[in-house]
């Protein structure tokens, strides 16, 4: 099992900064791949930037340019810390941001969800 719990989110203005944080617990050596979605409000939860399991970043176009992913192992520790250094934030950013974390085939291969975190983005 993995916990993943959220933060970082809040309200700023148009141009503005926010960085999110996603601490992963429990067993973090079966995550394979993590990533942040969001839902914005009546919408669909669609894929904000991932990390595939050899560590390199993608993006949703409408994102590229502007978000940062990461992902910070913490030595001899069972946390993993997964991040999204969000710049630039424009009105159509506002919505629920979720963190996942996808295990490995031999642990079992589900797909976990943090409880989410709201981002609203004044215009």
């Amino acid at each position: 099992q993995v916990q993943l719990v959220e933060s970082g989110g809040g309200l700023v203005q148009t141009g503005g900064s926010l960085r999110l944080s996603c601490a992963a617990s429990g067993d973090t050596t079966c995550i394979s791949t993590m990533g942040w979605y969001r839902q914005p409000p009546g919408k669909e939860r669609d894929l904000v930037a991932g990390l595939t399991s050899g560590g390199a970043p993608y993006y949703a176009d409408s994102v590229k340019g502007r978000f940062t992913i990461s992902r910070d192992n913490a030595e001899n520790t069972a946390e993993n810390t997964l991040s999204l250094q969000m710049n630039s934030l424009r009105p159509e950013d506002t919505a629920i941001y979720y963190c996942n974390a996808d295990l490995t085939v031999r642990c079992g291969g589900a797909s976990h969800w943090g409880q989410g975190t709201q981002v609203t983005v004044s215009s």
